[in-house]
């Protein structure tokens, strides 16, 4: 068939990544372009496609099908993502078509433009009084709405009016009939903050490291095609966002838009509110990206983007892919938090697909850290990015008086609040606790664990109850007295003997958040206590509710994961107490200290934001650890000097890539050789410079069910390994059992 209005090519969505040439009809003629979602036929179906070139004609022409359907009445592709997502496909090694569907939101891809509806009602003419009066008596129901839109104003929509008058809805027609009042239907945008109201701040005067940082993010923005990115190191406390927000008040200005991404779903709302209170005067125009919303919630914020009506948008990684046109700055902040890389195929990191997208759009990226990533700030040392430093807190106030406290010398003298051998506070922390709550000043409590009971032994044989489908042990939630496993979500009774040995003497050991709640509830009984962790933190805006009253003095102490360990903001608080900063100092990873480092100056930054002195107790077996002593003096470029020169010895990031190869299935010998198997074909004309390790169990050999190891390959060269990778497994069969996966540039080992 000889096309109408030109051939489009598209790629399909399915599973199968295939380009194809389809006429466009006549009718359709400047309704379809790149970035188009469109229907196809193929074999006897019809599939969902994506336009991604509009040709003239095509080899094909006299056999082309015509597209069947238009899928929305605007692009949800810009240029620039679908060039985004060309870059994804090759670097990551992952199908375009899986890049392009974890672009949509699945409530925009499952039911696009499925807007809600409302009826709003306007009053046409007032009613006299001796009418209503009469209309009272024969129609009460249309005398009552016709008061109430007179009260209203004269117009209102009719789910407000059902609110007080139920029955609204019957008597509508009546008075459409006899020319009271005319309707007309309006769209419903499901705000998730329309119920909030934010107080207007203004602009606060730079200090002269603010200032410098802020000339250097506008030049960016002003010539991005002569613009390295940006990474903004500034200490915590030192006024970042009033950088990015002065920065985007200048883009706005000049008619551009901007993305703010953020690491954690916990720091949305303090970040929307700054944002909202900032920009008050056009806050309907700030959108916000992330899972928490509901589908609704996230489907008319997505297509507010889509349709330019927000110049704003703030959202967590997947954000990275709003459909904003005329970029104009890209801010990623805490752009070290490992939340920015995706688990699930594609396996991306937002913060380093900011760097691409910012290239390929021609716009300015800034990346903001107290903390930075070693690869970021390798980065900048070596002249790829822009350095700039901010050394000191607003207003001259100090770092808080970070202290280290030795539990081991705290186990030997017995003081402090312990449930067996498990010390929770120390003495010195239990009585800077009490001196807070006696001057009326708030304190957080850190622990990266949550549950009450981290582990569950038998005193007999040594068994570890475990998860029956996972290789990690169980760990007790009091609450509903409950064995959880944190891998799986799996839950059990907790035994009254061993699993193992049939033997009664099991005894409970470790501590998590739940546990911490408890006892500082015992030693602190007049004390108003939160906990945050992703098991009190279930209902819809409970996170939000509970910072908003922290940070109201409603709550004299918090206790929590990493939810609350960066980003926030709070002048009251002045203690910060770190009850386990091994945590994540023991894991068998390369970035375990520098991971140790970043959560310590971070939760530490939380105290003496305010007028008042901040101090941080760190309780840790491991002292004399670098991580924690360079935390201690809030030095993190002498770390980055000492942990680079240990990398680069190594040749681990950021002085080479890493691709991580996964097999998982529920046998554990098919799944060991299917990786053996799959480590001798790579092995065979491996690129110059890549150094393959031998196939080994993964650190959690065991999850859902499924036995899992794992291959490690390393270059200074990604694209050419990478290439070699996709051969290989394109020419390899591989048991339906097994699933083989690979991670490029993991940010975990595990």
């Amino acid at each position: 068939m000889e096309p109408g209005a030109g051939v489009a090519r598209v790629q399909l969505e399915g599973a199968a990544a295939l380009e194809l040439d389809y006429a466009v009809p006549e009718k359709w003629a400047g309704r379809v372009s790149v970035g188009t979602r469109v229907t196809v036929p193929l074999q006897n179906q019809r599939v969902p496609a994506v336009v991604i070139e509009l040709l003239e004609s095509s080899p094909h022409r006299h056999r082309l099908k015509e597209i069947a359907g238009i899928v929305g009445s605007r692009p949800m592709f810009t240029p620039g993502l679908l060039r985004l997502a060309d870059w994804v496909a090759e670097y990551y090694l992952v199908p375009v078509h899986r890049v392009l569907r974890a672009m949509l939101p699945q409530a925009v891809r499952d039911r696009p433009e499925t807007f809600l509806k409302d009826s709003h009602l306007k009053l046409v003419r007032e009613p006299a009084p001796e009418v209503l009066d009469k209309m009272t008596t024969r129609a009460p129901l249309q005398a009552r709405l016709l008061e109430e839109l007179r009260r209203r104003g004269g117009e209102a929509t009719l789910s407000d009016l059902r609110r007080d008058l139920p029955s609204a809805t019957t008597v509508i027609k009546s008075l459409l009939k006899n020319g009271w009042i005319t309707r007309a239907e309006i769209r419903v945008t499901r705000d998730p903050f329309q119920t909030e109201e934010f107080l207007p701040s203004q602009p606060l005067t730079l200090t002269e490291e603010q200032q410098a940082a802020y000339d250097a993010v506008i030049e960016a923005v002003r010539k991005p095609a002569d613009a390295k990115p940006l990474l903004l190191h500034g200490v915590t406390g030192s006024g970042k966002t009033e950088v990015y927000l002065q920065a985007i008040t200048d883009v706005l200005k000049a008619g551009k838009t901007a993305l703010v991404l953020v690491p954690e779903i916990s720091l949305t709302p303090q970040t929307i509110e700054r944002f909202k209170a900032r920009f008050s005067e056009r806050k309907d125009s700030i959108a916000v990206l992330h899972s928490h919303l509901s589908d609704g919630e996230r489907h008319d914020e997505w297509f507010k983007v889509q349709e330019g009506r927000a110049d704003i948008v703030i959202g967590a990684r997947s954000a990275i892919f709003a459909p904003l046109e005329r970029l104009g700055l890209i801010i990623v902040d805490e752009e070290h938090e490992p939340s920015y890389k995706q688990e699930d195929a594609p396996r991306y990191h937002a913060r380093d697909l900011a760097v691409v997208r910012g290239r390929l759009e021609g716009c300015a990226v800034l990346l903001g850290s107290a903390t930075p990533s070693l690869e970021s700030f390798q980065n900048a040392l070596t002249g790829k990015y822009e350095l700039l430093r901010m050394t000191r807190r607003t207003d001259g106030k100090s770092m808080p008086l970070i202290r280290i406290i030795d539990m081991r010398l705290q186990r030997r003298k017995g003081t402090g609040t312990s449930i067996g051998n498990a010390m929770i506070l120390s003495e010195r922390l239990r009585t800077a606790v009490t001196a807070r709550l006696e001057r009326r000043e708030q304190t957080i409590l850190f622990l990266n664990r949550r549950g009450f009971h981290t582990t569950l032994d038998c005193t007999a044989c040594g068994e570890v109850v475990q998860c029956q489908d996972c290789a990690v042990p169980m760990t007790l939630h009091k609450a509903d007295n409950r064995l959880v496993c944190h891998i799986c979500g799996a839950r059990r009774v907790p035994p009254t003997k061993c699993p193992s040995c049939k033997e009664p003497g099991l005894k409970y050991g470790g501590f998590g958040t739940e546990r911490v709640e408890a006892a500082v509830r015992e030693v602190f009984p007049q004390a108003r206590i939160a906990r945050v962790d992703t098991d009190t933190m279930q209902r819809k805006n409970q996170l939000r509710d509970t910072l908003k009253d922290f940070r109201a003095q409603k709550l004299d102490i918090l206790i929590g994961t990493q939810m609350i360990a960066k980003g926030l903001d709070f002048p009251n608080v002045t203690l910060v107490g770190v009850l386990n900063a091994d945590t994540a100092l023991n894991l068998p990873d390369f970035r375990a200290a520098e991971r140790t480092l970043q959560l310590l100056i971070q939760v530490a930054g939380r105290a003496g934001r305010g007028e008042l002195k901040g101090e941080v107790f760190v309780q840790t077996y491991a002292p004399h650890s670098p991580a924690i002593q360079f935390a201690r003096h809030n030095n993190f470029e002498g770390f980055a000097e000492q942990e680079l020169e240990h990398r680069q010895a190594f040749k681990y990031p950021p002085y080479g890539h890493m691709v991580l190869i996964s097999s998982r299935g529920k046998h554990q010998t098919q799944a060991e050789f299917t990786l053996q198997t799959l480590h001798k074909r790579l092995e065979q004309g491996l690129p110059e410079g890549a150094v393959m390790g031998e196939p080994s169990p993964s650190s959690l050999a065991k999850a859902h069910g499924q036995y899992r190891f794992q291959l490690l390959l390393r270059t200074e060269r990604i694209r050419p390994l990478a290439r070699h990778l996709g051969k290989v497994m394109a020419s390899i069969t591989l048991p339906p059992e097994i699933l083989v996966t690979w991670d490029v540039d993991p940010v975990s080992l595990g």
